[in-house]
């Protein structure tokens, strides 16, 4: 067997699944060898390859399945709203809340919401998924005077930005946005299933209410890089980029 011939076996895998649904299972180690006539080492490098490549992904006591990456766009004329954000982009999104806390405001985030330290507020812990894979681990403040019962509200729809414009009677639109590749801490890296020194998206926001000005939320979102990529876009596209 030559040193390429993981190579060879990746991109035969790659052209097939081209076509595969995401988060459909692919086949594992011992399949691929058995296929291919090769050792479980050339046949874990091809699969190590397709992950590189983002064609797959592989799950700890899961499997490996069919990976695909989603332009996460972010702009003024877009809300923000993770399920309408990833409806756009053609995938299925799915929301689980991990813990939702009546708590006082913690000092780094009392500017950004331009309340006193300490404002009573919810603060929601929320685990998002891209046609049924992991995608993000979301930390969100709202105060609770934007809406009081957020957390039976957030058991209804999975969607926050809806629940905030039906039961809070507001309109949020985003009024700040960074966005940077870091290094989650130790318990967002348990939290999305991924080793300890492997970068992320890092995507803080602040939504304000587009009629009163106020603002409404604000959020730490830790996204895989190997779910999306953030796209942020300013002002109107060119002609022929729309």
């Amino acid at each position: 067997m030559t040193t390429t011939r993981y190579l060879e076996i990746a991109d035969e895998l790659a052209a097939e699944l081209a076509g595969a649904p995401a988060g459909s299972r692919v086949e594992g180690e011992h399949g691929i060898g058995r296929r291919f006539g090769v050792g479980r080492a050339a046949a874990r490098a091809a699969l190590q390859e397709l992950e590189r490549r983002l064609v797959v992904r592989r799950v700890q006591g899961a499997g490996t399945f069919v990976n695909r990456r989603i332009d996460y766009v972010i702009g003024h004329d877009r809300r923000p709203s993770w399920h309408e954000t990833v409806t756009a982009a053609g995938a299925r999104p799915r929301t689980v809340v991990r813990s939702i806390d009546p708590l006082p405001l913690p000092e780094e985030h009392a500017a950004a919401l331009g309340v006193p330290v300490g404002t009573p507020c919810h603060h929601l812990v929320r685990q998002f998924y891209i046609d049924d894979l992991l995608a993000s681990r979301v930390h969100e403040w709202v105060p609770r005077d934007v809406v009081a019962d957020l957390d039976l509200a957030v058991q209804a729809a999975e969607s926050l930005d809806l629940v905030l414009r039906q039961v809070g009677r507001v309109e949020p639109v985003r009024a700040w946005c960074r966005v940077s590749l870091e290094v989650p801490p130790p318990d967002v890296c348990t939290g999305l299933e991924i080793e300890p020194s492997r970068p992320v998206w890092l995507v803080e926001s602040v939504s304000r209410d587009a009629e009163s000005g106020r603002p409404v939320m604000c959020s730490r979102a830790w996204t895989r890089s190997d779910a999306v990529r953030v796209v942020v876009e300013l002002g109107s596209a060119p002609e022929g980029e729309r």
